[in-house]
């Protein structure tokens, strides 16, 4: 009988964020023609580079601080 293993997905945001942008970047060299919606590509880059730094701990602390009453 034969096993099938399901990929399991990142829950860090930064490294998620980091493969979706390296992804469309690939298509992009392919010939994706986003037009002026590449701006969304950089702030897909921004985010999960500031995410990545960040880091998760640090992340869920900050944003607790912020919605506390």
């Amino acid at each position: 009988m034969y096993r099938i293993r399901i990929m399991k997905i990142t829950k860090n945001i930064g490294m998620l964020l980091l493969a979706v942008y390296l992804i469309i970047d690939g298509l992009l060299g392919f010939g994706l023609n986003l037009g002026p919606a590449i701006f969304l590509l950089y702030l897909v880059a921004l985010a999960s580079g500031i995410f990545i730094l960040v880091g998760k701990s640090q992340l869920r602390s900050v944003l607790g601080q912020c919605f506390q009453k």
